[in-house]
């Protein structure tokens, strides 16, 4: 029998990256999970502590130490990086961050968390993402592209600045055989939603949160062969918010 295709997924240990996992695990795959949090010994799926690895993405000297921590898990073969791990600080009573109040140590842990680690993972990846011709995907943000009336300044240039390395991304890891897309949720129902997320879902088309499922199996879509053309693509996943 061949081996099980593994993943590798950063923020997993809720919302987005937890029905990520459950999706993964559900078709077969080997989910090895990275998050600022030990292994939470309730967490449903078989294997999940020896799979876990615990990573401050705010720290770039950690980050990279955890790239070995991975290569020694993973047998020279890596199908596919979710890079989902994504802050987003707010000020003093939940206020939004805007460019004149965030300070420059924020904006650096954000980026860190937010922009670098996604192309630090990719990068010490790369020799085993290539052996399994596998995928990146890049979760960014609607925030990316407009002012939210939530996400910070720094969160949301994090985000378009993650738009933009996944198309850098794509053009240099093409020729490897790896494709890189991002995906870029709206309003999801996730503990990240701030109060006063209802206002905003009264104006979407579609008048309704987004589940996490429906996010994780646009990841799954982006790392099968389903997908096998795509590369470079930003797909929105919010119910026509975009629009």
């Amino acid at each position: 029998m061949s081996e099980p295709k593994t993943i590798v997924l950063t923020g997993a240990s809720r919302g987005i990256g937890h029905a990520t996992v459950k999706r993964f695990s559900a078709e077969g795959w080997r989910v090895l999970t990275c998050s600022r949090q030990p292994f939470d010994a309730r967490c449903p799926w078989p294997g999940g502590e020896e799979n876990h690895i615990q990573i401050d993405l705010a720290d770039p000297n950690k980050t990279i130490a955890a790239i070995e921590t991975i290569k020694s898990k993973i047998n020279g073969r890596l199908d596919a990086l979710v890079n989902n791990a994504g802050i987003s600080p707010k000020g003093a009573d939940g206020a939004r961050l805007n460019t004149l109040d965030t300070d420059l140590r924020t904006w650096g842990q954000v980026f860190h968390v937010n922009f670098f680690s996604s192309v630090i993972m990719a990068r010490g990846l790369k020799d085993e993402l290539a052996a399994a011709k596998g995928s990146v995907v890049n979760v960014t943000s609607i925030a990316g592209v407009r002012v939210h009336p939530f996400a910070g300044a720094a969160y949301a240039t994090s985000k378009a600045a993650l738009a933009a390395l996944t198309r850098e991304m794509a053009h240099d890891f093409g020729p490897l055989g790896v494709r890189v897309n991002a995906i870029a949720p709206g309003e999801v129902e996730t503990a990240i939603l701030s109060p006063g997320t209802d206002k905003i879902v009264e104006k979407l088309p579609m008048q309704r949160l987004g589940q996490p499922k429906e996010v994780a199996d646009v990841i799954w879509f982006l790392c099968s062969d389903q997908s096998s053309y795509i590369s470079g693509a930003e797909i929105e996943v919010n119910g026509a918010q975009h629009v």
